[in-house]
């Protein structure tokens, strides 16, 4: 059974930067493509970017970027997100997901992930 844990959240001042981590536990997931999505009530899950299990290949939203860079060490079984220059607008509890099938590519849609964390929250004040 795959567990995956996001850390890293915390309150931060416009313009900070933040590393979230989502570490793997249960399997290895070294074959599996993973990404990281983020929520805010009310709103649908929103993808923000993926990675390929070489890490070779990575995929971004058009709202981050250029600011946040997504990246894993297989051989720790852990994903990131380092997040530059946040904005208030960046506040959302974060999740981080990977897929199941191994070398299986995802899009951006939710559905095509898994396995996913409980979530850590960012806050960025103005």
């Amino acid at each position: 059974q795959v567990q995956l844990v996001e850390s890293g959240g915390r309150l931060v001042q416009a313009g900070d930067s933040l590393r979230l981590s989502c570490a793997a536990s249960g399997e290895s997931l070294i074959n599996n493509f993973m990404g990281w999505f983020r929520q805010v009530p009310g709103k649908e899950r929103e993808f923000l970017a993926s990675i390929s299990w070489s890490g070779r290949s990575t995929d971004y939203a058009d709202s981050v970027k250029g600011r946040f860079t997504i990246s894993r060490n297989n051989l720790e079984n852990t994903m990131y997100l380092k997040m530059d220059n946040l904005r208030p607008e960046d506040t959302a509890l974060y999740f981080c997901a990977a897929v199941s099938e191994l070398w299986r590519v995802a899009g951006r849609g939710q559905s095509e992930y898994d396995y996913w964390g409980q979530g850590t929250q960012v806050t960025v004040s103005s």
